[in-house]
């Protein structure tokens, strides 16, 4: 288990639109671009194996393409190649983290002077949401799926501790990026569910469902 002394102040930044990573969670990812390729050689090179994962902002009027300033570090706990040399991944969730600027260098991927200032419940054990109401949300979740026609395994949703759920359905549901940035950026478990409902509820009004299938 990493601890904040072993947080590095430099890391590389994969920005990934509407690819959410949250603490104690896992993110597969398929990786064939060749400044990411890069970046994963240079990763398994360091002791830390930290990845952190961001949505990029558009610029209005602008080709070019900046970092929203919070995102999620990710450790590379698996990894294989393909026999065409792409590789499959999984990164397994540290910390979330404030970008302090963006670090010039030689490397075709981008890195960022990272502060972990103001996560440390990221590192700590499993959060749990005392006013978690889960007849309720699986409910509204039901009518979610069936409006957007998805399906799940309802029985281990029923199991599930309440932060594997709620991070789980936060990573995967068809959210689009200032919304999954609203999820990573919520203070704790039970602002996050909080946040969550108010999506789906937005969306079953037909308010952004069409953007949200984008």
């Amino acid at each position: 288990m990493m601890t904040a002394a072993d947080l590095p102040d430099t890391i590389p930044v994969f920005p990934l639109p509407g690819a959410l990573l949250l603490p104690r969670a896992r993110l597969p990812l398929h990786i064939f671009e060749p400044r990411y390729l890069a970046m994963l050689d240079d990763t398994m090179k360091t002791s830390h194996r930290l990845i952190g994962m961001v949505q990029p902002r558009e610029v209005p009027g602008s080709q070019e393409k900046r970092l929203h300033a919070i995102g999620c570090a990710g450790r590379l706990t698996q990894f294989s190649e393909t026999e065409d040399g792409r590789y499959m991944i999984t990164l397994s969730g540290i910390s979330r983290f404030r970008i302090r600027e963006e670090v010039s260098g030689f490397t075709p991927y981008r890195r960022c002077d990272v502060s972990w200032e103001g996560f440390s419940a990221d590192l700590g054990p499993v959060e749990h949401d005392e006013g978690f109401r889960r007849k309720e949300f699986l409910d509204l979740l039901g009518r979610y799926f069936e409006a957007l026609s998805l399906s799940t395994d309802w029985n281990s949703l029923k199991e599930a501790e309440d932060e594997l759920l709620i991070n789980s359905l936060s990573m995967l549901c068809p959210f689009d990026p200032e919304e999954k940035q609203a999820l990573l950026e919520a203070p704790s478990l039970s602002t996050r569910r909080e946040t969550l409902v108010t999506l789906i509820e937005f969306a079953l009004r037909g308010g952004s469902q069409e953007e949200t299938m984008q």
